[in-house]
């Protein structure tokens, strides 16, 4: 079946979905912004059809907006003629248009994603609280008017008191089961089937159950005023109206054009981002295409008598909970709003605001789970306070006022944290001695100024500071001063060694260093084998961590290019995951390594180690194997290949110790690295039968000896406890 086919099975449900919930939606914006009905369902079919073609995004749905009633009404009541207002809508299209082409759209990359998931709860509440009074039959305010404070001088919650009062049996009847309907459906194999849409069956039955009470039980029955309410053309009722192009001289009429397109543009950007974001393929919107195609809407919005268009939550979030893959139920939304308004306002009239409340309902409970509170709660004050402020201000202002206040809480959050973490302070324990790492962000303001000041004047006399600035494109001219200041003046006089790393504005062209970067032979010989265990103990830590300390390799190779001091040498396998130098953290020149295969000792290795420590100074040696060993696997194997019976041979002492099994356990990771382990500890007093120098140099607390095992699937070492491993007899701390 072609995917066109496929698609078309999911957008036609949620289209027709769209549409019962669009419908009402149009006429009550229209109803609340001063506006004639037919306007409102001029820009639903306009943001379906037009603007759904258009539009980048595959599940946005685009029509006349609560968060416009005011803007609208406003300009209406200052041009004076709703002819004017059109005007001042088709120049906002163009100013939309112009904003696209000049790809302004970027400002919705800037919407933190926290106000985002709040506005998507804030609207979902919203449409619960709202939407309760029409399920229960009081409907004094328009449908689609979703702001706190109401025009009848009531409110979002006073609304809800007096709904109390109002109670029609019938309305609760009919709203009642469409909510345990709806509940039902989703839990049920009907869901299947998606030719058959729940909102369709629930409008069905919902001007089914009223006929029926109009019948039998006429005071369940619920009046003309609690049903939609769709202009009938053929009553002469006006179909177009113009704008009043005289009025284009008129300075308000510009002005009102500006406060349209951007409070339009930015209803859009944001919905579109939270459309992005509920979208189970998340895919992307280009912004600037969407404003684009908002300004291609609205310019034939204010051409032929529609209200201002924006992409609307409401219709695209239950776009998306019906299951809509593509734009096509947008486009399709719209041509049944056409449909509807000519040829089926008779049927659409009969339809019970109640039918269409609980399907809202049921929406906002999607939106407003108690499970993204809990989810957002656990991601940190940070984000949830903002969230929070977001969803509590939508509720109690509309929707632009909540997100203007929910981003400044955000801000507020933002600057904290910049002021709190301006830089990322490391206290680096190295074998060159200690060092505090001073890392600057991408961006340093003054806002940071007060921080990086008071953080230079506690630096203790006789410190070794690293300023790095490697990752910074600005600094603020004061906090330049602040350094200048603080490298010329202050470390003099508190004899601190300054390493500033790539900070021109201290006109550094190079790096300059003014303490080692490598281990000298005086810090060499210092450290003893206890305090050298401990530094690779922290740089396994450190790779563990993903922060490994800054190597500057470049320096250490011209530090190292006529002498090396080495502090350990490692005697590890040929695994290709257990390089020394990455899993210590350690840098050039701090490490000799040797491997072989299995950890094996013989006269060369032998050999080997004492040239370390005789010649070269070293005062630690570790025999590092790791888990899943090759080496070992092949040792238990009963047939050998070639020369690898020379290693088998020297690990077999190890498996019988072990008392395992070779033919029944070969390949067992739990076996291999239990053997492993006895092998080390062979391998350590191996090394001290082989080397009477290493045995003595250890007896007199000149050398350290130590078996280390490499986990391959976490990259931590453990190390046997040093004064064990001196002794003859194996250690059991290796695990």
């Amino acid at each position: 079946m072609p995917q066109r086919i496929l698609n078309l099975r999911k957008d036609l449900p949620s289209s027709l979905a769209v549409f019962f919930v669009a419908l009402p939606l149009c006429l009550g914006v229209a109803l609340a912004s001063g506006a004639p009905l037919a306007s409102g369902l001029f820009a639903g079919i306009i943001g379906g059809v037009f603007i759904g073609f258009l539009s980048g995004s595959e599940v946005s749905v685009s029509g006349p907006a609560a968060g416009m009633v005011a803007v609208v009404l406003a300009a209406i009541t200052k041009l004076g003629s709703f002819e004017a207002f059109l005007m001042a809508l088709l120049l906002a299209g163009c100013i939309q248009v112009a904003a696209g082409l000049f790809k302004i759209g970027f400002i919705a990359s800037y919407i933190p994603k926290n106000i985002i998931q709040g506005l998507l709860t804030a609207i979902g509440l919203i449409l619960i609280l709202k939407q309760i009074p029409h399920a229960v039959v009081l409907d004094g305010n328009y449908e689609g008017y979703f702001s706190f404070f109401q025009a009848d001088g009531e409110n979002t919650f006073t609304e809800l008191i007096r709904a109390m009062d109002f109670f029609n049996p019938g309305a609760v009847f009919i709203s009642t089961f469409s909510i345990l309907f709806l509940i039902f459906w989703e839990k049920s194999p009907l869901q299947k089937y998606k030719y058959f849409p729940p909102s369709l069956i629930l409008v069905l039955t919902g001007i089914l159950l009223n006929a029926l009470f109009v019948a039998y039980i006429p005071s369940w029955a619920i009046k003309v005023e609690h049903l939609v309410s769709v202009p009938s053309l053929h009553n002469g009722d006006k179909l177009f109206i113009f704008p009043d192009f005289s009025s284009l001289t008129n300075p308000l009429v510009w002005l009102s054009a500006l406060t349209i397109a951007i409070v339009a543009s930015l209803e859009t950007l944001i919905n579109i981002e939270a459309m992005d974001n509920l979208d189970p393929s998340k895919r992307f919107t280009p912004p600037n295409k969407e404003l684009f195609a908002q300004g291609i809407g609205n310019i034939v919005g204010g051409f032929f008598g529609a209200i201002p268009i924006t992409s609307v939550v409401v219709r695209s979030s239950v776009n998306i909970q019906a299951g809509a893959y593509s734009k096509a139920s947008t486009i399709l939304h719209g041509f049944w709003l056409l449909i509807g308004m000519l040829f089926l306002s008779g049927f659409l009239n009969q339809i019970p605001l109640c039918s269409l409340a609980a399907i809202l309902i049921m929406a906002g409970y999607k939106l407003a789970k108690p499970t993204i509170f809990k989810a957002m709660y656990s991601k940190g004050h940070n984000q949830f306070i903002p969230f929070l402020a977001t969803v509590v201000s939508i509720v109690l202002t509309d929707l632009l006022t909540g997100i203007l206040i929910g981003s400044g809480v955000s801000i507020f959050y933002l600057l904290k944290s910049n002021l709190d973490h301006p830089f990322l302070i490391i206290e680096e324990k190295r074998h060159i001695g200690d060092t505090m790492r001073i890392t600057l962000p991408n961006q340093v303001s003054f806002l940071n100024k007060a921080k990086i000041d008071s953080l230079l004047r506690k630096i203790p006399k006789s410190e070794k500071v690293i300023i790095d600035a490697s990752q910074n494109h600005y600094m603020d001219p004061d906090v330049v001063e602040i350094f200048q200041d603080f490298v010329y003046t202050e470390a003099h006089k508190k004899d601190i060694k300054v390493n500033v790393l790539s900070m021109r504005e201290l006109g550094e062209e190079n790096d300059h260093i003014e303490f080692a970067s490598v281990l000298d032979k005086k810090r060499q010989q210092s450290l003893r084998p206890v305090e050298i265990l401990e530094l690779l103990k922290k740089g396994n830590q450190r790779f563990l961590e993903g922060t490994p300390s800054s190597k500057q390799f470049e320096r250490q190779v011209q530090d190292t290019s006529s002498s090396q001091n080495p502090m350990a040498v490692i005697i590890s396998c040929i695994d290709s995951r257990t390089s020394p130098e990455l899993i210590l953290d350690a840098g050039l020149g701090d490490l000799i390594s040797i491997r072989i295969a299995g950890n094996i000792i013989s006269p060369g290795i032998a050999g080997s180690v004492e040239l370390a420590c005789i010649e070269i100074g070293v005062k630690l040696i570790i025999v590092m194997g790791h888990s899943n060993c090759g080496a070992i696997i092949q040792a238990m194997k009963t047939e050998q290949r070639g020369n690898i019976k020379f290693i088998s041979d020297e690990i077999k002492p190890a498996i019988a110790t072990a008392g395992i099994r070779i033919v029944e356990t070969a390949g067992k990771t739990e076996a291999v690295n239990q053997i492993s382990m006895l092998n080390l500890r062979n391998s350590v007093r191996k090394l001290t039968d082989l080397s009477p120098y290493v045995k003595s140099e250890i007896e007199a607390g000149h050398l350290g000896l130590v078996a280390g095992f490499y986990e391959t699937h976490t990259g931590k070492v453990t190390f046997d406890h040093l004064e064990e491993a001196m002794v003859s007899k194996p250690s059991e701390n290796i695990s």
